[in-house]
Order: structure tokens, then C-alpha cells, then sequence
């Protein structure tokens, strides 16, 4: 735990100035009220000269890494996301791989000093880079990790991304990526209908291209009974990190409506980040 203090306190990542999210009352472009939200009291601001320190909280299969990512593109910082640190230890000869094997093929979380210390090794080599500015996925999943974050570096935004259980084992179970290019895909083809005054909600399979199909492979924990599992332990823990960080003001909730194209323009909305993207465009 000492290690990703000392690596923290240290690091460009953290320290900035003028928040871009304030939690102020007294913000001056205060959103307004959206279906999509709900729970949060903070206030968004438009982009400063200065890059973002964001956290994106959720289910497993809930689309954090999608969306994290299309975020760090369009605002230019490093997207860190827990997984696919663990993805790469498992994948490499290091002295954790058989350890995380068995943890994860339980459909176990991985344990804080693990995380905390791959965590760490992500930050040096970022420093070395000279990246500023942060989209966390996947961390902090307990409150131990939330209070050493907050200890090293203030966080601007905590996005919990939402959809129904029943929709998020559809999405785990359709999960596929290529063999030879290591892309990610969704071979599920989700029609969840509305009743009792809930939105139905439609996404459609994200298909691999025809030279990637032969080689989809599924990961060896997304079987049903793992994926329920890691559901349920992910519920059972998450909600006083939600809390935690709710009464701190800076808990945003957001019930994704659909796939990508029905949610991404809302989630920018949310963020008011909608004509960012505009302006983004036309300068490229």
C-alpha cells in the first residue's frame, strides 16, 4: 500500500489546480435535470487549462471500459483501467500470473495489495512518459482503495454507470475478442423490454469484421455462473464506495439508455462535454 503513496506524491499525474467538475453550489454552469441521472448533487464546469482526474465506477460488463476510453481520446489523458493490467500480468511469465489465474477463473476480486501494486508499477511507467491527468476504470473497488486514492490526489468525478442485471449477463456472456488482433466484441443482441415504468433498452451485437470472426475466443470467466457471481460480490461492495462518495458530492449516476449511439451523446450532455466534442472536431 506505502508504494502507490510514495508513487502517487510524487507523480505528475497528481496535483492539479482549477478543478474541470467542481462540487460547488456556486458553479457557474450547473446542469440541468436528466433522466439519466440521478443521486448526484455536484455541478459541471466547462473545460479548463488543465486535465481531468476522473474515476468511472460500475458492474462488470456495464461498458466502463468503452466509455473511459472514448473519454481519454477526447480529452487527451491516459485511460487506466484495473482489468486490463490484470489482463496483461496473466498474460506475461511475471510471479502473480498463476495466482491471478486461479483468483479470477473463480470469479474472486482480485485482492487490494495486487491491485494496488500493479496500480503502481501503471503510475511510474506514465510519469516516465510524462502524462498528466488520469480516467481511472476499475479503481478504487473498496473503500480501502478509495481512502488511500483520496490520501495521494483529489478526485474531480466519480461516474457510476448503470443498466439492468439481466442485461449485464447478456453483455458479459456475449463477449468475444480476436485471437490474433486482441480486439474486443459483443456477439449479444440485447431487447429488454420496458414495464413498471422502466425504459426498455435495445443494443445491438458489436461484430468483429469478417477476418477476425474464425478467431473470436470467450474469455474463461465469462461463463454464467462466474459472471453472477462477480455480480453479485461487485454489488455487495460497491455500495458503500457509492456513498463514500456521495456524500463527498461528487457521485454521478448515470443509467446508460442503450448501446454506443444512444448513450454516448447523453453521457457527453451529462458531462456537458457535448460542444467540447464539436470543437474538438472542427480543429482536427
Amino acid at each position: 500500500m506505502a508504494r502507490l503513496v510514495r508513487v502517487a506524491r510524487s507523480s505528475s499525474l497528481f496535483g492539479f489546480g482549477n478543478r474541470f467538475y467542481s462540487t460547488s453550489a456556486e458553479a457557474s454552469h450547473a446542469s440541468s435535470p436528466s433522466p439519466f441521472l440521478h443521486g448526484g448533487g455536484a455541478s459541471r464546469v466547462a473545460p479548463k487549462d488543465r486535465n481531468v482526474q476522473w474515476v468511472f465506477l460500475g458492474c462488470p460488463g456495464v461498458g466502463k471500459g468503452t466509455y473511459a476510453s472514448r473519454l481519454s481520446t477526447l480529452l487527451g489523458v491516459p485511460h487506466i483501467a484495473t482489468g486490463d493490467l490484470v489482463r496483461e500480468e496473466l498474460a506475461s511469465s511475471g510471479p502473480l500470473s498463476q495466482k491471478l489465474s486461479e483468483i479470477v477463473n473463480q470469479g474472486k476480486l482480485v485482492s487490494d495489495e495486487i491491485i494496488v501494486d500493479l496500480l503502481s508499477k501503471r503510475l511510474e511507467a506514465g510519469e516516465a512518459r510524462g502524462e498528466s491527468g488520469f480516467i481511472l476504470d476499475g479503481f478504487p473497488r473498496t473503500m480501502r482503495q478509495a481512502e488511500i486514492l483520496g490520501d495521494v490526489t483529489d478526485i474531480d468525478l466519480v461516474v457510476n454507470l448503470k443498466l439492468p442485471e439481466e442485461v449485464l449477463v447478456d453483455k458479459c456472456l456475449g463477449r468475444r475478442a480476436c485471437s490474433q488482433c486482441g480486439k474486443g466484441f459483443n456477439v449479444a443482441h440485447i431487447n429488454l423490454k420496458g414495464e413498471n415504468g422502466r425504459p426498455g433498452i435495445s443494443m445491438d451485437p458489436l461484430l468483429p469484421p469478417h477476418q477476425c470472426m474464425s478467431k473470436l475466443v470467450t474469455r474463461a470467466d465469462d461463463t454464467e455462473e462466474v459472471v453472477k457471481a462477480r455480480l453479485r460480490i461487485y454489488n455487495e461492495t460497491s455500495q458503500p464506495l457509492e456513498e463514500y462518495y456521495r456524500t463527498k458530492g461528487k457521485l454521478m449516476e448515470f443509467d446508460l439508455p442503450g448501446g454506443i449511439p444512444e448513450s454516448w451523446p447523453r453521457l457527453l450532455e451529462a458531462l456537458r462535454l457535448d460542444d467540447y466534442e464539436e470543437k474538438q472536431s472542427v480543429a482536427a
